[in-house]
């Protein structure tokens, strides 16, 4: 999967007297865009990792067959690889995501913000929910100025035992998520604490949704761009670090 396709010499006797052909550098692997929608770019001696965290976010417990899932366990394999590769030297990270497990989506953040690599986020239609840490988890987020974030409150599906100790571990819950957002990125906490608990954004719901343009204008994303500016903005991040 992280083995970058190279050309090589290939001898054919059979032409011109056993002249030796040259393959073509492949600049593209495809090999585990079905398995993981990851995909390896190679241009001006810069390789990048592209992967997409789309539709919801996996968790401990498997999904219907016919939503459209992120699983952690393709994630986190796939990240340890992009660290550890002498072949990589970014991470462009692509989103459009209505969250899913908390947990499962935290983790993943972590581990993009603990990389040593460059990386970059884009997100695109929409980065909800705990799919907020995910794009502040890289070193530079860009979001285009049509795709949405929604910031709310923790909230559990299925049976809730309701004792002051339930409550006490969503807010628990709540401080994790929220300190890593603050500490990913330009917004300030009341900001974000205000966002979260606003109760007349969304019907029948607490949170608020924010486009491209203000999301950047409370310092939670960087800046408003798309796929071009995204991958210049990498590759500058690679030549700096190369030549640091």
């Amino acid at each position: 999967m992280f083995e970058i396709l190279r050309g090589e010499s290939v001898e054919n006797p059979e032409k011109d007297g056993g002249r030796k052909d040259e393959k073509k550098d492949e600049d593209v692997d495809f090999s585990g865009i079905a398995e993981t929608g990851g995909i390896i770019t190679k241009n001006e001696n810069i390789t990048i990792h592209s992967m997409i965290i789309a539709g919801q976010i996996e968790g401990h417990y498997l999904l219907p067959s016919q939503t459209k899932t992120t699983k952690y366990e393709h994630m986190i394999p796939q990240l340890v690889g992009v660290e550890e590769s002498s072949e990589i030297d970014g991470l462009l990270l692509l989103l459009n995501t209505v969250g899913g497990d908390v947990e499962a989506g935290l983790a993943i953040a972590e581990l993009i913000s603990g990389m040593s690599k460059p990386t970059v986020s884009l997100v695109l239609g929409g980065g909800h929910s705990i799919g907020v840490p995910l794009a502040v988890s890289t070193d530079m987020s860009f979001i285009v100025p049509s795709a949405t974030m929604t910031l709310h409150p923790v909230r559990l599906n299925g049976l809730v035992i309701g004792v002051p100790q339930t409550f006490t571990n969503f807010l628990k819950m709540q401080e994790r998520i929220t300190n890593f957002i603050v500490k990913n990125s330009k917004a300030d906490k009341s900001t974000i604490n205000e966002l979260i608990m606003k109760t007349d954004e969304i019907a029948s719901d607490v949170g608020t949704v924010i486009d491209g343009v203000k999301a950047v204008e409370i310092g939670l994303i960087d800046r408003v761009g798309n796929l071009h500016d995204a991958i210049s903005e990498l590759k500058c991040m690679i030549e700096r670090r190369k030549n640091g």
